[in-house]
């Protein structure tokens, strides 16, 4: 018996492509983030048609035991003060984790529990996050490069984007990134 090798599907760590493998993909423009950012003013008067964020999925099977991979491609900007982020979310079934693995730029995780208590972890180039159960996240571009992350997740974790209608609790701004950059420096 010879056994055959299959290469499976890559991914670039320097740019975060995907390939080896069928993929799907989602842009998300600023016109697609009603309600996102807080300051709608500067909301309205920026481009609908930009993209602020890319995501690129293996398409793999779905059901019980199979994961989801894919890619997120943030770009830099700002809406007013506060930097681009994903619309961010919930699992619809709250009880699934994800892992992240920074790939390239940087910028922050934002972590929310459902009683509303936030924390934020430094996304990189190496960074690994995991994200508990029952914990809303977003990505968020504080940096001049693409951030690019890689996501694992169960298949069946869904997205609960509703839960979140009211905004996450915590919003990263210019002016917070400046305060929590002095408390670094300031021990």
């Amino acid at each position: 018996m010879n056994p055959s090798i299959k290469m499976p599907p890559q991914v670039a760590w320097d740019s975060g492509s995907l390939s080896g493998a069928p993929l799907m993909q989602k842009t998300t423009h600023l016109g697609d983030l009603n309600g996102i950012f807080a300051d709608d003013e500067a909301w309205r008067g920026g481009d609908p048609a930009l993209a602020v964020y890319r995501v690129e999925m293996l398409d793999t099977p779905s059901g019980d035991g199979e994961l989801y991979t894919g890619v997120t491609h943030l770009n830099p900007g700002r809406v007013g003060n506060e930097f681009f982020m994903t619309r961010g979310h919930f699992h619809a079934r709250r009880e699934q984790g994800e892992v992240y693995f920074g790939l390239r730029g940087e910028g922050l995780l934002l972590l929310q529990a459902e009683n509303g208590q936030t924390r934020l972890e430094r996304v990189q180039p190496g960074s690994i996050h995991i994200i508990p159960g029952l914990t809303a996240h977003r990505l968020i571009n504080t940096g001049h490069d693409i951030l690019s992350a890689l996501a694992v997740w169960p298949s069946i974790a869904g997205h609960d984007y509703a839960a979140l209608s009211g905004g996450f609790a915590l919003r990263v701004t210019t002016d917070i990134l400046k305060l929590m950059a002095k408390e670094v420096q300031n021990g």
